[in-house]
């Protein structure tokens, strides 16, 4: 950090408090995944993961600190690989160590390739509230290139049916930049899934990671111009559709925001349990932030009697940076006083870097907020690296 901590700093807050469960397994890897996902072999040990869950939680009680959680997201993976049963049993055994706000938003993210139809209304009824399904796109072509195992007409019966089992929401996730598209094609996947009416959309671009079968075999992908065009024509008919971005790769339709997403870009807290999940935690009263990893390979964390892989704390001098790093995804003005009670530390102590992005016109400056400008929006790094 290029500024010292100032002395006499405000205190941290408690954050809004989730929960995030990682489900290791896929039918197969995509090429493109570097999550931490497996190929299922034989039976899931549903009933042993969901176990070992609950007891990977238990070890982390003591981060609650008596606030109720305001979120859950299931992911993976492929959650949707397990039983209704074996969901329901495991959001019944987390309300029991910890209390649900009256509007929690549970999500559990779902393949259609993997999902057994019928079972929408059983997972609502296992306790999921909104649905998560990895479409990426409605082409057939673009699908089989992603290694994707569902076609067009899955994906839109998924989205189908998750409205009729009354989710209170549901989100559409949509890749671009795929190899190979088209401008044409981009705008087609847009439109589809728009015509499903999501209240979400997650749009974003493909990139190759490595340790990928991509970055080992780079396919040809659209060119800059391409890219360019693509994502600046796909915003404005995503705007036009009644979307609006609230979030570098979300769109919703009004009061659709993903609360859970939400929480995590504003530097809020929350418990990861699973195969190498990671949490972030605020332990105000001894003014410490700490993150955590969970052990990663499903063969080390079943039946282990010690799930965390490492617990580390986030040094104060780089907690302006870490929250900038997650707050400027969101396209909303930043307060201050958030900033302030996230991070422990004066708004003052990052003056001198704001001032300087001001004047180079990536943010507007307020009292009581500092606002990304279109231009910062486009060059967020550079704005990061006056904090660096």
């Amino acid at each position: 950090m290029s500024q010292a901590v100032t002395q006499g700093s405000p205190s941290l807050a408690l954050p809004p408090l989730s929960l995030y469960v990682h489900i290791p397994w896929c039918v197969q890897k995509c090429p493109y995944c570097d999550f931490n996902s497996h190929g299922k072999q034989g039976e899931l040990p549903q009933e042993e993961y969901v176990d070992d869950l609950l007891k990977d939680l238990d070890a982390d009680l003591g981060y609650v600190q008596g606030r109720k959680l305001h979120s859950i997201f299931i992911g993976g993976g492929t959650p949707s690989l397990f039983d209704a049963s074996a969901i329901g049993r495991l959001l019944d055994g987390v309300k029991q160590r910890i209390p649900f706000e009256a509007d929690i938003e549970i999500t559990m993210e779902a393949n259609p390739g993997t999902l057994e139809h019928d079972d929408f209304s059983a997972y609502r009824s296992a306790g999921v509230t909104r649905l998560s399904v990895g479409v990426q796109s409605f082409s057939k072509d673009k699908l089989n290139l992603l290694g994707r195992i569902h076609g067009k007409d899955e994906a839109t019966r998924a989205a189908e049916l998750a409205k009729a089992a009354g989710y209170q929401s549901f989100n559409l996730d949509l890749m671009h930049g795929l190899p190979n598209q088209s401008f044409e094609e981009a705008m087609a996947d847009i439109d589809t899934a728009a015509s499903l009416n999501p209240p979400h959309l997650s749009w974003y671009q493909l990139t190759i990671e490595p340790n990928t079968l991509f970055h080992s075999r780079p396919p040809q992908l659209p060119d800059d111009e391409d890219l360019w065009r693509i994502y600046e024509q796909g915003q404005k008919k995503l705007a036009a559709l009644g979307y609006e971005q609230y979030e570098i790769s979300a769109y919703a339709k009004p009061g659709f925001q993903c609360r859970h997403n939400l929480n995590y870009w504003q530097f809020g807290d929350y418990l990861g349990i699973g195969c190498g999940a990671h949490g972030k935690l605020t332990l105000a009263t001894e003014n410490r932030i700490v993150r955590t990893v969970k052990i990663k390979h499903p063969k080390g964390y079943l039946g282990a009697s010690d799930f965390m892989f490492e617990c580390s704390e986030v040094a104060e001098e780089d907690r302006p940076l870490e929250y900038l790093m997650n707050r400027l995804r969101l396209m909303s003005p930043i307060p201050k006083s958030e900033f302030e009670a996230r991070t422990g530390i004066s708004a003052d102590t990052i003056a001198g870097g704001m001032q300087c992005a001001a004047e180079r016109g990536l943010i507007e400056n307020s009292d009581s907020h500092w606002t990304l400008t279109p231009k910062g929006h486009m060059f967020v790094n550079d704005l990061l690296s006056q904090f660096l």
